[in-house]
């Protein structure tokens, strides 16, 4: 509710954050990026390690997405999800989306897909009885935690998708 009642930033978010410099992906929290499809950390988590997968071309709805985009951004989940859970010792995960405002999309207008650690037991009353989450990491330092696991998936901080299109430059 914080994000849905807040101050927005102006534009699509999704389609500016992967394609800013990739010096501002930590800040933009964004771990992994690909041509179809980048990962991003939730900046309002449900639970520490929140991920978010979201396809690189402005969407609303699966039914937009080409049969490629659909299979890069649906690769781009199970892995994503196989890597979190090593990454944060989780016993399983959720993995949803929400497909318009509706249905609780917070930003309706770029499709987007969640994946949520989960542990035994790991559900508190803080929510319930006083609408607020108790987070134990800062998401900061999830992102810190979070980047070499996502390394191998993409690159989390290496070029933007917009950089693509310039000549690679000779490693050294």
């Amino acid at each position: 509710m914080e994000y849905i009642r807040g101050p927005k930033e102006p534009g699509c978010i999704f389609c500016r954050y992967p394609s800013e410099e990739p010096t501002r992906f930590a800040e933009r929290l964004i771990l992994c990026v690909r041509a179809d499809a980048f990962v991003m950390l939730n900046k309002y988590p449900f639970a520490s390690g929140h991920l978010m997968v979201v396809p690189t071309r402005h969407a609303s709805d699966l039914g937009e997405l080409t049969a490629a985009e659909h299979a890069a951004l649906f690769e781009l989940v199970r892995a994503s999800a196989s890597a979190l859970k090593i990454a944060v010792n989780a016993e399983g995960v959720n993995i949803g989306i929400n497909v318009g405002a509706a249905a609780g999309a917070g930003i309706a207008e770029h499709l987007h897909v969640h994946i949520v650690p989960r542990w035994r037991g790991d559900m508190n009353f803080m929510p319930v009885v006083a609408d607020l989450r108790v987070m134990p990491e800062a998401l900061d330092a999830t992102w810190s935690r979070l980047a070499p696991y996502f390394r191998p998936l993409g690159e989390p901080l290496a070029e933007a998708p917009a950089a693509r299109r310039r000549p690679a430059r000779k490693a050294r």
